[in-house]
C-alpha cells in the first residue's frame, strides 16, 4: 500500500473528475474474495483493471487475484466478449518490471502501458472515458486505437511470438500497429514524485517517501533501472523541496528513494532543508561517493542507526567488471564517516554469481569486509560500543536491457558452494552476520526476468495450484534453463517488443567491456550518443 508508484496511479486517476479509482490487494486469506478499501465493492464490479506490477515476484499473485475476484486470466477469452463491462473489465498493466520485458503477463493483459505513468495514464482514461460515453463499442475497435495513437500501448493480441526449434525466431504483428512499441518517457515535474497516501497500517505510516529521479547515469552493467529509464534525470533540489512541503505537519520522518544515484551538491541543499524542519532521515542505501558534510550532519541529528553502502562486488576486479566506478578507498571512507555519524548497524550489499567471478574474487569480498570491520573498530570503541556489520548477499539475475542479458544465470548448486565458503570465512567473527537470498529464488526470478510467452502459462499453473515451481515445470515438460542460459548477440529476445531507443550493439559492446574488465564513463546527456538514446530524441 506505501508503493509510489501505485499511489501515483491512484491520484492521477482520481485527479479526473469523471472517474473513481479505488484500491484492491490481494487478501492474506486464499478463501476470501477481494474486495476494495474504499467502498468494499468486489473485483468483478469494476469495467477496468490497473496493474502496478514492480517485480517480477508480482506476476504469481496477481493472477491468484483475478481468479479470487472472479476475473477470466486469459486476454483472449475477454477479448471474445468485445465489450468492456463489469464481470469482462479491460485490464490495463504499468509498471518498471512490465517495460523491462512485459511478455510472461502478455496472455494475460488487454493493453501495456509501457513507460512512466505519468505522461501515459491521463491520455488513456480520457479515451476511456470517450468510448464510455458512446456506450463501450468494441473492445477491439478500442485496443487498436490506443495501439496506433498512444505511445507506449502496447495490446499483445495485435503481436505474434514465432518460435523454432522451442526458441523465439520472430516477432510480427496482425494489425497496422507500432513493432517495436516506444515507451514514454517523462521530464522533470514541478513537483518530485511523493507519497500521497498515509496510513497506519502499512509499514511506512509515519514515513514521507520522496523520489529523486529516475535512471542513473552510472551505467552498472546488471542494473536494468539504470538503462530502461534512459535518459538519466535527475530532479533539482528545487523540486525535491516543493515536494518536501506537501508532506503532513505531523510527519518528521522522510524517506529518499534513488540517493546512490543522487548529486552531492543536490542532496546537500535537502540535506539542510530537512534539518531546518526537523526531520529525521530515512533511505535503502547511499552511494559512498556522495557522503556531504551536510548530509553526515543530517545522520547525525536524524538518530540514524542502520545505514548500507553497496560495493555489489567483492573484489576491485569486479568493480570494473559491472563497472561499479567504487574504489575500495571510497568504500572504506564512506563506513568510517557513517559509523562517525552514530550508524550502529552498518549493511553491505554484495551481489554473487558475477559474470567472471572466481574464488579470488569471494576471497577478497572476506579481506574487504574484515577491513571495513578493523577501519569502524576505533570510532565503535571510543563511544563504547562496537557497530555491527551485516554482509547482505544477493544472487546476481541477468536482466533484459542490460549488457549482461547475455550471461547465464551462475546456477543454484554453484551459489550454495559460494554462500558455503562465506558462511565459513565469516563464522566466528563477532559483531559480524550474514544474511543470504535463497538461490532457487534467484533462480526463478531469473526465468521470469527473462521469459516469453510460455512462461505465462507456468505463472497461471502455479496460480492455480500448491505446487512448487519446480514440480509445476517438470509436470509439464518445461525446462526454466532454457531462459537462464547465456544468450548469443544475433537472438531475438521476447523483450524486443520494447523499444527504448537502447542499440542493441550498445549493449553488446558494453558486455565485450565487461569481459575485458574495462570501465565506461558515466552518462553525459550534453554530448553523449553512445547508446542511442539521448540521439533519438
Amino acid at each position: 500500500m506505501s508503493n509510489l508508484g501505485m499511489q501515483l496511479v491512484y491520484a492521477l486517476a482520481n485527479n479526473i473528475d469523471s472517474v473513481v479509482c479505488e484500491r484492491i490487494f490481494l487478501p492474506d486469506s486464499p478463501s476470501s474474495a477481494p474486495r476494495s478499501v474504499e467502498s468494499s465493492r468486489p473485483l468483478s464490479d469494476f469495467p477496468v483493471i490497473l496493474c502496478a506490477v514492480s517485480f517480477e515476484q508480482d506476476y504469481v499473485n496477481l493472477l491468484r487475484l483475478f481468479l479470487a475476484g472472479g476475473i477470466e486470466p486469459y486476454a483472449a477469452k475477454r477479448y471474445k466478449e468485445n465489450i468492456v463491462a463489469a464481470g469482462s473489465p479491460l485490464v490495463l498493466a504499468g509498471g518498471v518490471a512490465t517495460f523491462i520485458n512485459p511478455e510472461p503477463l502478455a496472455p494475460f493483459i488487454d493493453a501495456f502501458l509501457l513507460g512512466e505513468v505519468e505522461q501515459l495514464l491521463p491520455d488513456v482514461l480520457q479515451l476511456l472515458l470517450e468510448h464510455q460515453k458512446q456506450g463501450w463499442p468494441s473492445r477491439q475497435g478500442l485496443l487498436l486505437e490506443m495501439a496506433q495513437k498512444k505511445t507506449g500501448c502496447y495490446v499483445p493480441a495485435f503481436y505474434r511470438m514465432e518460435y523454432e526449434a522451442g526458441r523465439l525466431s520472430s516477432i510480427t504483428t496482425v494489425a497496422d500497429v507500432p513493432n517495436p512499441v516506444r515507451k514514454a518517457t517523462l521530464t522533470e515535474p514541478d513537483i518530485a514524485g511523493h507519497s500521497q497516501l498515509l496510513t497506519a497500517e502499512t509499514e511506512f505510516a509515519d514515513l514521507f517517501l520522496i523520489e529523486l529521479g529516475r535512471g542513473c547515469s552510472r551505467g552498472c552493467r546488471f542494473c536494468a533501472a539504470g538503462f530502461v529509464y534512459r535518459p538519466p534525470r535527475l530532479w533539482s533540489a528545487e523540486s525535491i523541496i516543493r515536494a518536501l512541503a506537501e508532506k503532513p505537519g505531523k510527519i518528521k520522518r522522510v524517506g529518499l528513494l534513488g540517493m546512490e544515484m543522487a548529486r552531492s551538491n543536490d542532496l546537500a541543499k535537502v540535506a539542510r532543508t530537512l534539518l531546518a524542519q526537523d526531520c529525521a532521515l530515512s533511505f535503502s542505501s547511499l552511494r559512498a561517493d556522495a557522503i556531504s558534510p551536510d548530509l553526515l550532519e543530517l545522520l547525525k541529528n536524524s538518530g540514524l542507526k542502520t545505514a548500507a553502502i553497496a560495493p555489489d562486488g567483492g573484489s576491485e576486479r569486479l568493480r570494473r567488471v559491472i563497472n561499479k566506478g567504487i574504489s575500495e578507498e571510497e568504500l572504506l571512507w564512506a563506513a568510517q564517516a557513517l559509523v562517525g555519524a552514530g550508524v550502529t548497524n552498518l549493511k553491505l550489499y554484495f551481489m554473487i554469481g558475477l559474470p567472471t567471478e572466481t574464488d579470488e574474487d569471494l576471497a577478497e569480498l572476506v579481506r574487504l569486509t574484515l577491513r571495513i570491520r578493523e577501519k569502524i573498530k576505533p570510532i565503535g570503541r571510543k563511544r563504547g560500543r562496537l557497530s555491527s556489520l551485516t554482509v547482505s548477499l544477493n544472487s546476481f539475475v541477468p536482466k533484459a536491457w542490460t549488457p549482461f542479458q547475455f550471461c547465464a544465470f551462475a546456477g543454484v548448486a554453484q551459489l550454495k558452494q559460494k554462500i558455503k565458503f562465506l558462511r565459513k570465512e565469516f563464522a566466528g567473527i563477532a559483531n559480524l552476520r550474514m544474511n543470504v537470498d535463497k538461490p532457487d529464488n534467484a533462480f526463478f526470478q531469473a526465468v521470469l526476468a527473462r521469459g516469453d510467452r510460455r512462461v505465462g502459462e507456468m505463472i497461471l499453473h502455479m496460480a492455480l495450484s500448491s505446487r512448487n515451481w519446480r514440480q509445476l515445470f517438470r509436470l509439464h515438460g518445461f525446462d526454466p534453463e532454457e531462459y537462464t542460459r547465456r544468450r548469443h548477440d544475433g537472438e531475438i529476445f521476447p523483450w524486443d517488443i520494447v523499444d527504448h531507443g537502447i542499440k542493441r550493439e550498445y549493449l553488446w559492446a558494453e558486455h565485450q567491456r565487461a569481459m575485458a574488465e574495462k570501465n565506461t564513463a558515466p552518462c553525459d546527456t550534453k554530448k553523449c550518443k553512445r547508446c542511442g538514446v539521448c540521439h533519438g530524441q
